[in-house]
């Protein structure tokens, strides 16, 4: 009697088992070249991801993160209606070293990704995506 209990809950806990998920795995790609001017696109192409595309917090790979992105439409509200630029730009550059506003180092450091995309040390389109960024998000706060 106690080994057909047995197997049958064997039997039973297989196919739960069997249903388990692996987690979600974030895959990593060359970041695409975009205009270092355009916020939109380039918004879309290295944020949307983990911000969403309304830039607040839903994106598809927000599963496979361990902390989730912050709302950015409210970056300004939670300052006191200041929209707080230097540390958007310092979080975007990497240079935040308390990553507490997004979670985790899971946040690409695009300031090292715009530079390697640049052609040399004259270069201002590292700066110039980064301010245009900036500039994107700073448009996207809520009233």
């Amino acid at each position: 009697m106690f080994l057909s209990r047995t197997v049958l809950l064997l039997a039973c806990l297989v196919p739960v088992v069997g249903l388990a998920a692996d987690p979600p795995v974030i895959k990593r790609v060359q970041a695409v070249q975009t205009d270092p001017t355009a916020g939109p696109e380039m918004f879309k192409q290295y944020c949307a991801s983990c911000h969403g595309l309304d830039a607040k917090g839903h994106g598809p790979a927000v599963p496979a993160l361990k902390v989730a992105p912050p709302d950015l439409t409210v970056l300004s509200k939670n300052n006191k209606g200041k929209f707080p630029e230097p540390h958007v730009y310092s979080a975007i550059r990497g240079d935040v070293n308390n990553y507490i506003a997004h979670g985790s180092k899971d946040m690409p450091v695009w300031g090292t990704i715009f530079h390697d995309m640049s052609s040399g040390p004259n270069d201002m389109r590292e700066a110039a995506r980064m301010r245009a960024l900036c500039l994107y998000i700073e448009g996207l706060q809520q009233k």
